[in-house]
């Protein structure tokens, strides 16, 4: 339904072009003669076309937006949002029970063709019947191939949603059947959606589930890493008027550190790095929560948004003494400034060029730890930004580094001195040198935390 509105309108749209192309051409060449019509004529309709274009974009986003969040298909809308953040098969139940049984009043069964086990179905009388359950198996069996189908009153097969008794997604032999008498008002654009998010739920729910045994069998905890590293940026995004770099070194194999960078537009880029209380198995699982999350909202720009979401998502684990500090903040290069915040993480840095070398500013802690305890209203601080400047964020496995005086690196002249003399290098260089100093600082001790650093420098 979807699709044809948007064929609809660019066709009116390019037929509309068209015709006044048609009609200014008739008229220019009857008094200018043919080759100013044509340049004139040519002018015209290319200027129509962007334009046509444009307005397309934006009637399409609209369409788009009025058809997933109104009348029936807002159900399944939502329910696909909510899903984005299931971490268990708990989540999943409560989801479905709340948005498609409550809610939207339809009946669901979930089976796992794998174990051959029935994991969730609707308390009614229907999804309860044995004869739906052996019809069922009978038509769909464990190799079905993955895909989005939809179901008649005798639970067979249909090749569209027009008079469907409902519908069911498969995805590795996984079945989730939901059946719904108004079947054919869900826009088919939903079913897409629907489907890559059911996909992405049973890939998140497995590596979970993976990590969990892999620590409580103490497996190889290499596997682990591996696993958790997937989280991180593979390679650093290239922006324009920006350069990035980051460092990553795990105490263990498993690490409770992160960071990412996620461009937003031309001229905005989302930057986090955190750090997760203690180490192992509990620390990487709300690790790998923080980077779902923010990946998954639906509005990165909404920075306060972001950190409720991820406190919503760590105590949802009830991991007890688990929690989070982070900084999070969106980069300007139009504005140039940046907006963040800082929810108790060891204080991020900005590095500005002056006459007697680099003024130092203090992106301070303006929240709460996050995930242990409740979060008052948030504040999002803003910071202007000159060209040449360097942001500098670290874990406190950099700042809290101790020499045999159990003196810290990050309160010393030492540190302040090597921002100073090595800001005006590249990221990597800088990360290098600060690198080398906590080195040198520790005596060449092994260092007792995990150790992150994440610079980005804007050109100037």
């Amino acid at each position: 339904m979807l699709d044809k509105k948007k064929r609809t309108f660019l066709l009116l749209t390019n037929s509309i072009i068209c015709i006044v192309f048609v009609i200014l051409s008739f008229f220019l060449i009857r008094r200018y003669g043919f080759l100013f019509t044509l340049t004139v004529a040519a002018s015209v309709f290319f200027l129509c076309l962007i334009g046509g274009n444009c307005l397309y974009q934006v009637i399409s986003e609209r369409l788009e937006y009025v058809t997933f969040n109104t009348l029936e298909t807002s159900f399944l809308t939502r329910f696909v949002e909510r899903l984005r953040f299931c971490y268990s098969l708990d989540d999943f139940f409560d989801t479905a029970a709340d948005l498609l049984e409550c809610e939207a009043d339809c009946e669901v069964l979930y089976i796992d063709k794998h174990l051959d086990a029935v994991l969730y179905n609707s308390p009614s009388r229907f999804t309860c019947k044995p004869e739906t359950l052996k019809t069922l198996n009978n038509n769909f069996p464990a190799s079905w191939s993955d895909g989005v189908y939809f179901l008649d009153d005798a639970l067979g097969l249909l090749s569209s949603c027009s008079g469907a008794r409902g519908f069911f997604l498969v995805a590795d032999e996984q079945h989730l059947y939901i059946f719904c008498r108004y079947t054919r008002l869900f826009d088919p654009a939903i079913y897409v959606l629907l489907f890559e998010e059911f996909k992405r739920f049973q890939t998140r729910i497995r590596l979970i589930s993976r990590l969990t045994k892999v620590s409580e069998l103490s497996r190889e905890w290499e596997l682990l890493a591996e696993a958790q590293r997937s989280f991180l940026p593979h390679r650093l995004p290239s922006i324009t008027h920006m350069r990035i770099g980051a460092y990553f070194k795990p105490l263990i194999n498993v690490s409770g550190d992160y960071y990412t960078v996620l461009p937003l537009s031309e001229y905005k880029t989302l930057v986090m790095l955190g750090d997760v209380s203690g180490k192992g198995l509990a620390a990487a699982l709300v690790m790998g929560i923080v980077m779902n999350t923010i990946k998954n909202l639906a509005n990165k720009e909404d920075l306060a948004g972001a950190v409720y979401a991820i406190d919503a998502a760590i105590k949802k684990m009830h991991l007890d003494d688990k929690y989070t500090v982070l900084f999070i903040g969106i980069i300007d290069t139009q504005c140039m400034s940046i907006k963040y915040i800082n929810a108790s993480m060891a204080d991020p840095l900005i590095l500005t060029r002056s006459p007697r070398g680099h003024n130092i500013k203090i992106l301070a802690s303006n929240c709460s730890l996050i995930g242990i305890i409740d979060i008052d209203t948030i504040q999002v601080a803003e910071q202007k930004l000159f060209h040449g400047d360097v942001l500098l964020m670290v874990s406190d496995g950099v700042t809290e580094v101790m020499n045999d005086d159990g003196e810290q690196f990050g309160n010393t002249q030492l540190y302040l001195e090597t921002l100073n003399s090595n800001a005006d290098k590249s990221p990597t260089e800088l990360i290098e040198s600060i690198r080398d100093a906590i080195v040198s600082f520790s005596g060449g001790k092994k260092f007792r935390d995990d150790v992150t650093m994440l610079v980005v420098k804007l050109d100037g």
